[in-house]
C-alpha cells in the first residue's frame, strides 16, 4: 500500500487528485508541493472577472484547498529533481521529500520574448500575481495596452482592456489567429468582433523588441517593420510550454510534456496530470495535451483512481479518452468549443449565422465529426456535443444540427 502520495503542483489538477484519493479512501499522508506561495485558485477569471476588478483575488481560490483534507502544503519552492529508484524529490530550498506515489502536475510556463524580462510593464498572464500586476497597472493609469498574440489568453485580455476603457492593440505573428484551434473562418471572425468593438487588431505583425524610457519603464514595441507602436502596459501571450526540467534524467518520457499510458501512468507509482500530460486517444488517434480547465478536473479525479488500482494491482478501468471542451468568454459573446479540431477540417454552420453572433459549427475530418463549435447558442452546442459521445458520422450530425 502507498503510505506516501507526492503531488508536484498545487493548482487545480493536483488539487482536484488529492481531493479524490481523499474519496477513494487514501487515508496516507499527502503532500502538495508548488512553486507558488499560494494555494490552489482558479485561472479562468484571471483573464476576466479578477482583471477586470470584478472580483477580489480571494474569490479566485478554489473550494477545499483549506479543507480538512490531511494535506502537508510546501509552497514557495520548486521540485527541481526527482529519483524515481530511491523515490525521493529534491526541492528548490534543499529539501528532499520521499514518496510512494507521485503525481506530476507541474503544469506549464508562459513563452518569453528577449529582453522583456528586463523591463517594467511588460507582463504575461499565466499566475494569480500575474493578474494583480497588470491590474495594478490598469488601476494606476496604463491605458494603451499592446498584447502580443492573439490566442484565447490575449483575447480575453483585450476584451477586459477594451472594456475598462483602454487603447488596446493585439499584434499576432500569424495571418490567422486560432486557425490551428478553430479554423481560418472562425479566427477571422473572432479578428473582426475585436475590431468592431474597438480593437486595432494587427495580423502578420512581427515583433522585434521593445522601446523604455530611462526608468526602464516600457514606452512602446518595435515592429519586424521598423515602426513603433506606443504602450504603457505590453502583456505578452504567445503560449506556454510545459514545466518539465525538473525531470531531466528521470527517465521519464518526455516530448512536449510527459508521456502516459491510457491510465495517465508515466512509471510504476508515477502518474501526470494537466497542462504537463500528452496521453493516446483512442477517439482522436494520437498523443493530445490538453490546457483546459474541465481536463485538469477529469485526469485529477482519473489519476487519483488510476494510482490507487495499481496500489491494488487492479487494472481493468475505462482508458482515459473524454472530449475535450472549452468556452471563451469576450465582450458580450460566449465561445464554446467541444472536440479537437484542426485547421485543415471541414467545416460548416448548421444552425443560426455568424452575421448575428449566434450560431453552430460542426468539424469533419475522414467522414467523422470531431468538433463542435457555438457562439451564444450553449443549448445546441450541448445537444451536438452529445452527437461527439455517440461517435456519430460528420454528415449525420450536420443533418441533426440542421433541424435544431
Amino acid at each position: 500500500m502507498f503510505g506516501t502520495v507526492a503531488i508536484v503542483g498545487g493548482s487545480l489538477s493536483g488539487l482536484t487528485c488529492a481531493q479524490t484519493l481523499r474519496d477513494e479512501g487514501f487515508d496516507g499522508s499527502l503532500f502538495v508541493i508548488d512553486a507558488e506561495d499560494s494555494t490552489a485558485y482558479d485561472r479562468p477569471p484571471l483573464s476576466k472577472q479578477v482583471l477586470a476588478g470584478e472580483w477580489d483575488a480571494e474569490r479566485a481560490h478554489l473550494p477545499g484547498t483549506t479543507a480538512d483534507l490531511g494535506i502537508t502544503w510546501m509552497l514557495g519552492h520548486p521540485a527541481i529533481g526527482v529519483d524515481l529508484a530511491d523515490r525521493f524529490l529534491k526541492l528548490g530550498n534543499g529539501e528532499m521529500v520521499g514518496f510512494d506515489g507521485l503525481v506530476i502536475a507541474s503544469g506549464a510556463a508562459p513563452r518569453v520574448l528577449p529582453g522583456m524580462g528586463e523591463l517594467d510593464g511588460v507582463r504575461v498572464l499565466r499566475t494569480l500575481d500575474d493578474c494583480l500586476a497588470i491590474r495594478s497597472a490598469l488601476d494606476g493609469g496604463a491605458t494603451r495596452v499592446v498584447i502580443v498574440g492573439a490566442g484565447f489568453i490575449g483575447a480575453e485580455v483585450a476584451s477586459t482592456c477594451r472594456q475598462r476603457g483602454c487603447e488596446v492593440v493585439v499584434l499576432e505573428a500569424l495571418d490567422v489567429p486560432l486557425e490551428r484551434a478553430i479554423g481560418a473562418e472562425m479566427g477571422m471572425l473572432i479578428a473582426d468582433i475585436h475590431r468592431e468593438h474597438g480593437v486595432d487588431v494587427r495580423l502578420g505583425t512581427g515583433v522585434d523588441g521593445f522601446e523604455h524610457g530611462g526608468d526602464r519603464h516600457v514606452t512602446g514595441v518595435r515592429l519586424s517593420d521598423g515602426s513603433a507602436v506606443p504602450a504603457d502596459l505590453v502583456v505578452v501571450g504567445i503560449g506556454v510550454v510545459p514545466q518539465t526540467a525538473w525531470l531531466e534524467g528521470s527517465g521519464l518520457t518526455v516530448d512536449d510534456g510527459v508521456v502516459v499510458d491510457e491510465q495517465l501512468r508515466a512509471a510504476p507509482g508515477v502518474v501526470a496530470i494537466g497542462d504537463i500530460a500528452r496521453w493516446p486517444s483512442r477517439r482522436y488517434g494520437r498523443l493530445l495535451r490538453v490546457e483546459h480547465w474541465e481536463n485538469a478536473i477529469q485526469m485529477g479525479e482519473h489519476a487519483a483512481r488510476s494510482l490507487l488500482r495499481e496500489d491494488d494491482g487492479g487494472e481493468g478501468a475505462e482508458p482515459y479518452d473524454p472530449i475535450p471542451w472549452f468556452w471563451s468568454d469576450q465582450y458580450d459573446f460566449k465561445l464554446q468549443l467541444a472536440g479537437h479540431a484542426g485547421a485543415d477540417d471541414q467545416f460548416e454552420i448548421v444552425c443560426g449565422s455568424t452575421e448575428e453572433r449566434r450560431f453552430v459549427g460542426l468539424y469533419g475530418r475522414a467522414g467523422r465529426l470531431v468538433g463542435v463549435l457555438g457562439m451564444n447558442r450553449p443549448r445546441h452546442v450541448m445537444q451536438l456535443r452529445q452527437k461527439l459521445v455517440d461517435g456519430a458520422s460528420y454528415d449525420e450530425a450536420v443533418a441533426f444540427g440542421r433541424a435544431l
